[in-house]
């Protein structure tokens, strides 16, 4: 049986939270949004925002730059797709797929 890593922990715990999902649609395109343009977006509190950005920064979901004051966030195809990788695979040994003779 394939074992989670923290990674694949951390990238669940991150969307466990129906609001970062949220978060996560308006970077949809490789959007680069500010902590204030993503609290506006969504209608929060400017400290609302920093930690959801944070907790899917750390989550993999996004990685972060800095320019003078401002952290700019972006998607993180690498961690995303590493995360969905492990669980694919951690799924694929626990659960795998059966045929339904009722659905064919």
């Amino acid at each position: 049986m394939v074992e989670l890593g923290e990674a694949s922990r951390r990238f669940l715990k991150a969307l466990a939270s129906e609001s970062r999902q949220q978060l996560m649609l308006e970077f949809a395109g490789n959007a680069e949004l500010t902590v204030g343009q993503a609290a506006e977006r969504l209608g929060i509190a400017h400290s609302t925002a920093s930690e959801q950005l944070s907790a899917l920064r750390q989550g993999g979901l996004l990685t972060a730059r800095r320019d003078g004051k401002t952290v700019y966030y972006r998607p993180n195809p690498t961690g995303i797709t590493a995360a969905l990788t492990e669980l694919q695979a951690h799924l694929g040994s626990c659960c795998p797929p059966t045929t339904d003779p009722h659905t064919d």
